[in-house]
């Protein structure tokens, strides 16, 4: 296909993908851009769609602008777009990542009726009492006794983790799942530096804290690994 200035559509297997300059005014692309789709447009109403995708590279679109390149592309007839795709993301975007991919350490102990929520990895010098919890968007680690309640990823990530020195919990959750702690007699054994994850049927297990460095060898962020 022809290259102009600004805009260059290149055929695919999948469809049609658009790169557009990030060095010129907005205006003036998107004046090239309905230009250069005019004069490739099909007029054969018979034609099955076409999927497009944008890519803007390092130009960042707000949302208006988003749905003003999705206007001009619908306009021009069997175009349908896929997607828009941006190497900028908004000053938000970023810092929710970055909070994300953080450990957020707390020395306090979480008592009946209180709740601790992180966006990130939680690791919680102290216990967790019954009736209190805690929430990570990541892993958690107690270097403590948890006897309450902890809900590890829970804005639905499968892979994370919930570790204790005293492993107690009157509820355990990860992602969707949720595992209620057994009754405990007087006599029950509890056990030291234990770990919860999900397991290949979705359901939560409890077991020794030495078997994350096969089932999640990537969890430490030191070269490595375990």
């Amino acid at each position: 296909m022809k290259k102009s200035q600004n805009v260059t559509i290149k055929g695919t297997k999948d469809g049609i993908t658009l790169h557009l300059d990030d060095s010129c005014s907005y205006d003036e692309l998107k004046r090239e851009l309905d230009i250069k789709l005019s004069a490739n447009s099909r007029t054969n109403d018979g034609q099955p769609l076409t999927t497009v995708k944008v890519q803007v590279g390092n130009r960042f679109l707000t949302d208006e602008m988003h749905e003003e390149i999705k206007e001009i592309i619908r306009k021009k007839k069997n175009l349908v777009v896929d997607e828009i795709v941006t190497n900028v993301m908004a000053i938000e975007e970023a810092e929710r990542i970055k909070a994300e991919s953080e450990i957020v350490s707390v020395s306090k102990i979480i008592r009946s009726g209180q709740v601790l929520e992180v966006p990130g990895d939680l690791l919680l010098l102290g216990d967790v009492n019954p009736g209190g919890t805690v929430k990570a968007g990541g892993n958690i680690f107690i270097m403590g006794t948890l006897k309450g309640i902890a809900h590890a990823g829970c804005y639905g990530d499968d892979q994370a983790i919930i570790s204790a020195a005293v492993m107690n919990p009157s509820q355990l959750r990860i992602s969707d799942c949720i595992n209620r702690a057994p009754d405990k007699g007087a006599d029950s054994e509890i056990k030291m530096l234990e770990c919860a994850y999900i397991d290949e049927n979705r359901q939560i297990v409890v077991d020794r804290i030495q078997v994350l460095m096969h089932l999640r060898p990537n969890l430490t962020r030191l070269e490595g690994g375990f």
